[in-house]
């Protein structure tokens, strides 16, 4: 053979790693198997399966660690990147409309739903241990704690709505700066690309993350729990297949004018890790994240309409509400006409506006939406004591309605906008 003669084709390509052949499977394929195997091993395991709690707490706080950085950077560089206030206006005013618009049509399921199914027909309260839920805020002291008094007491307490209002309003600060102010947007434009490099490092962490909540949450309360609310479930599980599948895919299909299946193939690491951490807050980097990545949104959408979408779009937790709503009027023989319909509909709608992003945040609103009924705070706080030593399962079941909530009306504002880049889109149906 000639010493010219190539010897490198014939040669046997090296075989791919652990690790390399690990990271060629999409990410929410390696999700769901943790999630699959979580739960097997919690049935398998029972309480053994606390050892693992540690490991989901450690993904928890690293997403919790990034989400107040993430949002004030987001939002200030996606409002100072628009650069014109007018459209500042129209985003912000769509995407307001479509999220009431939604949460609306969810209070209607969850009243239809609760209606139908009857979950709190013949339920027996009677070793309810009552909960208090403690003082509600007034409507006038939730609109002023938008204004922080402090921006960086607002970052270290986590105050989503304040650093909101802060990171907009520097943003508007930039744009009228002009010239003066393209220092501060490219500051703010590379902390942002930063920001999205480390939640890619985090994701890298959530198959097991979301392994270990699973396994803790089935070894601990079991597929017993759903037993015993196992009306209450259905109720759930039919409402949050309703509102993600028909009411968000429809607006996909229709207002945005793009195939639902993409879509849904493409926020799938978003739905997953929102179903196991039963927080839209702690999901909203990776919304974040699939958004841009998987369906070609442009930031200066994703970084406005997601992150206030994770205070105000609370699809899910708002027809829980309603459902709830239902639950105590059946249980506790409470009349329910046309006129108390109506107003039944119309507090959950404006209260599910203040909803925590966090686990079991909806019962901290339900109190007045049960005053407004008819309900006593006695009959509240059994109910309340009822409902939350199993709340945490229909807690990952409703949370994937807000979160597909947020994304579909980020993906529709972004096509009115003409910020999305279609082909990209398309792709996503090879995700």
């Amino acid at each position: 053979m000639s010493e010219d003669a190539p010897i490198a084709a014939t040669a046997t390509p090296p075989r791919q790693g652990l690790v390399a052949r690990w990271a060629a499977i999409p990410l929410w394929v390696r999700i769901l198997a943790g999630l699959v195997l979580g739960a097997i091993v919690g049935l398998i395991w029972g309480e053994g399966a606390t050892s693992l709690r540690w490991v989901g707490d450690v993904f928890v706080r690293l997403i919790r660690m990034l989400v107040a950085p993430l949002i004030f950077v987001t939002i200030a560089s996606g409002v100072a990147a628009i650069g014109d206030p007018k459209r500042l206006g129209s985003i912000g005013g769509r995407a307001i409309g479509l999220y009431v618009f939604t949460t609306a049509i969810a209070v209607t399921v969850g009243l239809t739903m609760g209606t139908l199914w009857q979950p709190g027909a013949g339920a027996d309260l009677a070793n309810a241990v009552p909960r208090d839920l403690g003082a509600i805020k007034a409507p006038a002291d939730i609109f002023l704690g938008i204004i922080p008094a402090n921006p960086i007491e607002a970052l270290a307490n986590g105050d989503t709505l304040a650093i909101i209002f802060f990171a907009i309003f520097l943003g508007c600060g930039v744009i009228v700066a002009g010239d003066a102010g393209k220092p501060v947007e490219a500051l703010l434009n590379s902390a942002s690309e930063v920001m999205l490099k480390l939640v890619g490092f985090v994701m890298e962490v959530a198959p097991f993350g979301v392994f270990a909540l699973i396994a803790v949450v089935m070894g601990t309360s079991g597929p017993e729990t759903f037993l015993s609310v196992f009306k209450l479930a259905l109720c759930v599980l039919s409402g949050a297949v309703i509102q993600t599948l028909l009411v968000h895919g429809g607006l996909i299909r229709l207002a945005a004018w793009l195939p639902p299946l993409p879509f849904f193939r493409g926020v799938m690491d978003a739905i997953v890790v929102g179903f196991s951490t039963s927080s839209s807050s702690a999901t909203l980097p990776v919304a974040i994240r699939v958004a841009e990545q998987n369906l070609g949104i442009k930031p200066s959408v994703t970084s406005t309409v997601l992150p206030l979408g994770a205070t105000i779009g609370m699809d899910g937790a708002a027809m829980y509400v309603a459902m709830l709503t239902m639950f105590a009027a059946q249980a506790f023989g409470i009349p329910m006409g046309p006129e108390t319909y109506l107003v039944a509909g119309i507090t959950t709608v404006l209260v599910a506006m203040g909803i925590a992003p966090v686990p079991s945040g909806s019962l901290f609103v339900l109190a007045a939406v049960l005053a407004a009924i008819g309900a006593t705070p006695a009959q509240t706080a059994i109910l309340v004591g009822f409902i939350l030593p199993f709340d945490r399962i229909l807690d990952m079941i409703r949370t994937i309605p807000n979160v597909t909530a947020d994304l579909a009306i980020a993906t529709t504002v972004a096509r009115w906008e003409g910020e999305i880049d279609v082909a990209e889109y398309q792709s996503a149906r090879d995700v």
